[in-house]
């Protein structure tokens, strides 16, 4: 099992956050694709970074943390300016790159900044269509695209990815976006708590697309919780590993050298947990 982290919305304190998870063997570090702070964190008025602004800040400041968007809201940016800014992200990061995604919810951000936001199902359409985009510019394949929500005339992506960004679908909606993962993806994020279940639908509509379960990445986002206890953490990751999770992701909390420290004793005792790392997290 490997781990990451989401960063929160308090740049000041990023520099630290960065470094340090680096230095401990943290495997990836994540920002929420979110404008304002969001409801159940605290007001909208508290700072939050701009997702792909921090990535590309983080990726000149390390050499070895890969680096994704925990999920990009796939109404915010034409797909031709998201995947174009996320191959370049993994050129200038030497092909360390995440592309994750995902069909948005905070309405009040999107309204509040004249951001387009339409109805749920106009929203998968477009996941969707913007799944069929990266797989066309992520393959260097300039032929055009004509989508019922996107159209692009001659999508060319020079220069080309690192290597192929890993494709992340956040979210366990049973009928379409588990779906969705099965057909397209490379990896799930999911609820800590609905592991179990959401994985066996996700395993129901691997078969039903003719794709091995066992290729789709298998992560989480939780809570770090209090830092007290390695043993109770290293537990609670061993559940998780047994239930299949490759990659659990959690909040980084501020100040952080105390979770640091903290980390640096959990790290080793998880890392061989599980079946051996998916490529994808190599």
């Amino acid at each position: 099992m490997d781990f990451g982290f989401e960063a929160g919305s308090i740049a000041k304190n990023l520099g630290e956050v960065v470094a340090a998870s680096e230095e401990i063997g943290v495997h990836s570090i994540w920002f929420m694709d979110h404008l304002f702070q969001i409801p159940m964190v605290g007001p909208p008025t508290e700072p939050m970074l701009e997702a792909y602004s921090a990535l590309s800040w983080t990726a000149g400041r390390t050499s070895r943390l890969q680096l994704g968007a925990l999920v990009t809201a796939v109404p915010y940016r034409h797909p031709g300016l998201l995947l174009k800014t996320v191959s370049s992200l993994d050129v200038l990061s030497e092909g360390r790159a995440w592309l994750g995604l995902g069909a948005a919810w905070n309405d009040l951000e999107a309204r509040s900044l004249g951001l387009p936001f339409p109805r749920l199902a106009t929203r998968f359409e477009q996941l969707e269509e913007v799944l069929r985009i990266a797989d066309q510019m992520f393959s260097d394949d300039p032929s055009p695209f004509r989508g019922r929500h996107y159209h692009l005339e001659e999508p060319v992506n020079h220069p080309m990815p690192v290597r192929r960004p890993p494709i992340l679908i956040g979210g366990g909606g049973e009928k379409k976006t588990l779906r969705l993962v099965a057909e397209h993806a490379d990896a799930t994020n999911l609820f800590e708590g609905q592991v179990a279940h959401k994985l066996a639908v996700l395993r129901n509509h691997c078969e039903k697309a003719g794709r091995p379960f066992e290729d789709i990445v298998v992560t989480t986002t939780g809570t770090l919780g209090p830092t007290n206890s390695v043993d109770s953490l290293v537990n609670r990751l061993g559940t998780l590993s047994d239930l299949g999770v490759d990659l659990a992701l959690l909040d980084a909390q501020v100040p952080f050298d105390r979770t640091a420290r903290y980390l640096a004793e959990v790290i080793p005792q998880v890392r061989d947990l599980g079946r051996p790392v998916p490529p994808l997290l190599t």
